[in-house]
Order: C-alpha cells, then structure tokens, then sequence
C-alpha cells in the first residue's frame, strides 16, 4: 500500500516535514478555506499542490495523492431544486484536480454532522488519549441540551433515565464542553456549530426518510461518477461514523448492503468506496474481510483504525491499531491480495493509497493541540505498527 498522512494545510500543527519523516509517499489534503459547494479552481488547487511540493528538491518527495473531501452540497443531500446547479460545480471541481493530476477523490454523505464523538480525551490506561462515543451521554445531549422534537422515541426507557440523572448533576461548564463536542464541525476545523440554529438543520430532514436519502445519494453517483470515469478519477464515499442514525437522520452508507445498492446504483468503476474498517467495523454485523473480498475492485482509498465496542452498550472507542474489535491481520492480508490481483490485470492503479486513521494522543503531544484524532506521533505509531504487519504479511507469503 501507499502510505501517506492526512494534512489539513498550512495551519496543522502536524508539518509536511513531520509526514515526510513519518515515511509516507503521499499527503492526504483538502481546501478547507473554501464555502462548500463552490468551484476548486485551478489557481486554489495549484497552490495547495506548491506547498505540499515546497522542499522535495531537498528531501523525500512528496506527492498530494487523495483529496479528503470533496463536500457535496446540502442541496444535494436534500434533493432540492438547485441541486444541479452544485453537481455541476462538483464536476466542475473533479475536471479542475484532473487537470491538476489528481486522481482519487474522498467525500461522504452524511446528513447535517460529518462525524461525531461524545469525548475527545478518553484516557486510556496506558496514559493515552483518544476519541470515544457514549450512547448515554448523545442521549443526554439530545434529550436536555439540544431538546429536539421527539428525541425520546430513539432511546431506550433506561437510556432516557439514566440520562436525564446525569444531565441533573452537570455543571454549565461540562454541559457546554459535551454541546462542543458533539457538534464539532468538519474535519480540519475545530469550530463547533451554533446550537440556536442546529435545530434548524435537522428541522431540514424532516420530509427527507432513508429512501430519499439513498435516491438523493444515487442520483448524485449517477450524474457524476461517468465524469469521474472519463477524467480518470476515483471516487470513494466514506462510510458513516457513526454507522448508525442519529438525531433522527437518516445514514445510508453503514452497511455491506448499503454499498452494495450504492455500487449498483453507478455502474462504473469511478463509482468507489473508501474502505475505513474504523466506520464499518463499529457494527460487529459487518465482516470486512468479506466487504474487501467482494467490493475489492471499488476500493480507491483505505482509512485502516479499529474501535472497541463497550459490553453491553452502544458505546465505542478508538483502540489501539492491533488490538481493537478489527481483525486487522486478516484486513490487511485482503487488502493485499486485492492489490496483486489489480497487478496482475495490468492496473496503473494496484497499489491502495492508505492512511493510518485516528492516532491517541501520547507522549510530546499530550501538551499540544492538535485536530482531535490527528496528533503526529498516534499517527507516526499507529502506520510504524501497520507497516509492520504489512511487511510480515508479504515475507511470510501469507497472500
């Protein structure tokens, strides 16, 4: 696999020259600074591509390899009229990186939040931190901060009761630390949505169920996934995280189902998948190897991390790469025989780009702020360990 990191540009506290010494091939980037839904020009893309190349004269070359994301509108999740005024932008943008010579392009399809955590500095007995999700503390959210409409139909009785005893003993400064975190905002920005208006963006959704959801995603693959396969560009959706609905939205890329009819929806290979075992493999129903095995050829980009799912809740957390509730032996092994089957078929593309996904933060970077899930050394300590595998994989000839 290609190994690279993800950089959110100029501003991460991560540099290029921390990646570089990673030993990665490639940079994982975006143009955050831009509104979501307008045009990537040539100039803006040139430009990040300068910064990213500035000192490969000097030391190892690196290359801007995939493009983590490309947001699709709102319009577009909601299916509204003006919808086709922001596909064309889209493919407008996906001609634009082409002509800039790049060629695989991340984006996802979740309604209103990227992502979401309840807690950003789990500890974890070794000292570490990471990210973590707690189903009573989202309920707590939910229920008595955001007081969305109906919120007490997707809980549990005991959910509901629980929290609504923790809620009692908040302080204002903890209520506001979890409204913050809950609604922290894309990623490579650490500014959380208004609360006021939060309500209003769900209140958007109230007409649109799964069905249209799915219909509103297949539509978009529709129109430009066949561009994408004329100008050479991999497409590839990340699942949703978490893979299941929350705050009554609806989430249509959880499951090996839900890719299935997504790939099925646009035939072309374009039509792709970033295969993040972090995402899927919250849901103990999904077998990843299994997903690997029969979408190999749609998988563009690989996310590799593993959560552990807390007994008897609906809690998660990020683990340790090795040592979560993904078989990452068995994951890599896959992901490695797919690439000698694109090999041996004559692919340009048979090597997967891959990124160590969600590192803890340890050591040096405890007293740092970095994007949560995005310190440098978690990362530098989760790909030393995925590389490892990687190469025992190859010389034991496992594949």
């Amino acid at each position: 696999m290609i190994h690279t990191m993800r950089w959110f540009g100029p501003n991460d506290p991560v540099s290029l020259m921390d990646i570089r010494q990673a030993g990665c091939a490639g940079v994982v980037s975006a143009l955050h600074q831009i509104p979501v839904g307008d045009v990537w020009s040539v100039d803006a893309i040139k430009e990040r591509n300068a910064l990213i190349h500035a000192g490969n004269e000097q030391f190892t070359d690196l290359q801007w390899l995939v493009v983590e994301s490309l947001p699709v509108h709102e319009h577009i999740k909601k299916g509204l009229p003006t919808r086709s005024l922001y596909v064309e932008n889209y493919k407008q943008s996906l001609k634009n990186l082409a002509a800039c010579g790049i060629k695989t392009v991340c984006y996802n399809f979740m309604p209103v939040l990227d992502w979401s955590r309840t807690q950003l500095d789990y500890a974890m007995p070794e000292g570490h931190k990471t990210l973590r999700f707690v189903w009573e503390d989202f309920a707590l959210f939910d229920l008595f901060i955001l007081k969305r409409p109906n919120a007490a139909a997707d809980y549990e009785p005991e959910i509901q009761q629980s929290a609504s005893l923790k809620f009692e003993q908040m302080s204002q400064d903890e209520i506001l630390h979890l409204t913050n975190t809950v609604l922290l905002g894309l990623p490579g920005s650490e500014e959380a949505f208004d609360l006021v208006n939060f309500q209003s963006l769900l209140d958007a959704y109230a007409d649109i169920d799964d069905k249209q959801l799915r219909q509103n995603l297949y539509y978009f693959v529709k129109e430009v996934a066949p561009i994408a396969q004329e100008l050479g560009i991999s497409l590839c959706i990340h699942p949703d995280d978490p893979p299941r609905s929350l705050l009554g939205l609806p989430r249509v890329v959880s499951t090996e189902a839900d890719l299935e009819e997504l790939m099925q929806a646009s035939n072309v290979r374009a039509n792709g998948i970033t295969f993040c075992t972090g995402s899927l493999g919250v849901r103990a129903d999904n077998d990843l190897v299994n997903i690997v095995e029969r979408f190999g050829d749609r998988i563009h980009f690989v996310h590799l991390r593993t959560t552990k799912r807390e007994d008897g809740t609906r809690n998660f957390h990020e683990a340790p790469h090795l040592y979560g509730d993904v078989d990452m032996y068995a994951v890599v092994k896959a992901l490695l025989a797919e690439e000698q089957k694109r090999k041996a078929a004559g692919y340009q593309d048979s090597e997967l780009p891959m990124r160590p996904d969600h590192g803890f933060q340890m050591l040096d970077d405890l007293h740092k702020k970095t994007y949560p899930g995005y310190s440098g050394i978690g990362r530098l300590k989760a790909l030393a360990e995925l590389r490892g595998l990687e190469v025992g994989i190859k010389r034991s000839a496992a594949i």
